[in-house]
């Protein structure tokens, strides 16, 4: 896999089955990066759906000054900020809807991190500045660069760099709030 560049290449070109494999490849992490932006995994699938279908009905242009998934994540990012806007004062959930919700989003978070190591971290970050656990998610479980977090977050180097490391100490405070034994990030 050439990151995706080349499936959205042939897409472009009239290939159904780019998309597919698009789809295929990045959903379930851009589910979970959308969750952990927008803080609902109904909203994060429903924004996922959302961010493929500009990328069918739009076509935007990949310039190719970053990797695919990191255009892609930008993409939902700014996808991700409009329904903020959109909705930063309606609230409308049941508790059949909110337990509902944490019982889906339990099954999603299970399937996708491993071990307890990971969920306690991932517990510790749903506490931390949500530029924090933007930067440490993108980081760490996405496995972006310094370059392509600057991309997706529309930061220069240097400000990531700052950021990540005060982030790295906010998720150690929370970490030793918890008593957990952590290696040295």
């Amino acid at each position: 896999m050439d990151n995706g560049a080349s499936s959205y290449r042939r897409f472009l070109e009239g290939d159904d089955n780019g998309l597919t494999e698009i789809v295929r490849d990045y959903k379930d992490g851009l589910i979970l990066y959308l969750n952990g932006f927008v803080g609902n995994i109904y909203a994060a699938e429903d924004l996922m759906e959302e961010t493929f279908l500009k990328l069918i009905i739009k076509k935007p242009k990949f310039k190719e000054e970053s990797s695919f998934k990191t255009w892609l994540y930008a993409v939902g990012r700014n996808i991700a900020i409009d329904y903020l806007r959109r909705n930063s004062k309606r609230l409308d959930l049941s508790m059949d809807d909110v337990q509902t919700y944490l019982s889906d989003e339990q099954d999603v978070e299970n399937s996708y991190i491993t071990g307890e190591r990971n969920r306690v971290i991932y517990e510790v970050l749903k506490n931390l500045n949500p530029d924090y656990r933007q930067i440490l998610w993108l980081a760490y479980f996405e496995d972006f660069s310094n370059s392509e977090i600057s991309t997706v977050m529309r930061k220069n180097k240097r400000q990531v760099k700052n950021l990540l490391y005060r982030a790295k100490n906010a998720l150690k405070n929370e970490l030793n709030k918890e008593d957990f034994i952590h290696e040295e990030l």
